[in-house]
């Protein structure tokens, strides 16, 4: 059976993916800390967009932003994740590892690692997508909105954590709720960042005709709303005092003018 290239791209990121994440649990239950597995996200698109370099025939312009773009991303999203969590493990992984106990050593490769190495195969698409095959395009209007769109999300993404572990980091404000710089106009700047640049990888993605790999924002976007970070965070969020009002007053992702205070 002949594989032609773009197939076999997809299923060497699968692999690599696999491997690395493999290689991060075994880490993980060393240090007994599957928090490990935070760092390991940015890092795997990094892997993926070397993999996919090195795979091409052609590097085009648009290649190259996407690969640019992809490492600043991947390489500060993974020394913020080892700074927050290199003192403790993460809430929700330390909740699943006192719920399955000792079956915890087996079930996090499966659970964290391997689930996280699926969804990263699935959101990668547009990073994997762009093929060129003769001719080097030159960069057009649409790559420039897109990276215009990324370097948005990435403002908002960088500066919301930073403005959060700057806040953290000061004893006086454990146990408050940070309502100030961009967490004033949204209760998670950071994750609406991140929706954001992957929309504007998207489109670079989407210049080259990888337009059907629109699945990959939403799918990031869903995930961010409903599944591992507004919907979970929140809900360990709620019983911290002013948090109900902070949630009144203040828009869940999108920013925008907070309203008057209830109180």
């Amino acid at each position: 059976m002949i594989v032609d290239l773009s197939t076999f791209v997809f299923i060497a990121a699968a692999f690599a993916l696999i491997a690395m994440m493999t290689l991060f649990w075994l880490v993980s239950l060393m240090l007994k800390n599957s928090s490990i597995v935070d760092i390991s996200w940015g890092l795997g698109f990094i892997l993926v967009a070397w993999l996919d370099y090195a795979l091409s025939i052609f590097v085009s312009p648009a290649k190259w932003l996407m690969l640019i773009l992809v490492h600043i991303w991947g390489l500060r999203l993974a020394l913020y994740m080892f700074i927050r969590n290199r003192r403790k493990e993460d809430f929700r992984y330390a909740k699943w590892r006192e719920q399955y106990g000792e079956r915890w050593w087996w079930y996090s490769y499966i659970q964290v690692f391997l689930l996280q190495a699926g969804v990263a195969w699935i959101i990668a698409a547009p990073i994997l997508a762009i093929r060129v095959t003769d001719g080097i395009p030159p960069l057009s209007g649409l790559d420039i909105l897109g990276a215009l769109l990324w370097c948005i999300g990435f403002y908002f993404e960088a500066v919301g954590d930073w403005q959060l572990i700057r806040f953290k980091a000061d004893p006086v404000n454990k146990g408050k709720v940070l309502t100030s710089g961009l967490w004033k106009y949204s209760r998670h700047p950071n994750y609406f960042g991140d929706a954001v640049l992957w929309f504007g990888l998207y489109l670079i993605a989407a210049n080259a005709g990888a337009w059907w790999t629109i699945y990959s924002p939403l799918l990031l976007t869903f995930i961010l709303l409903r599944v591992s970070g507004v919907t979970m965070l929140e809900k360990a969020m709620r019983s911290r005092p002013g948090y109900e009002d902070y949630i009144q007053r203040t828009s869940a992702f999108i920013p925008w003018f907070p309203k008057k205070s209830s109180s």
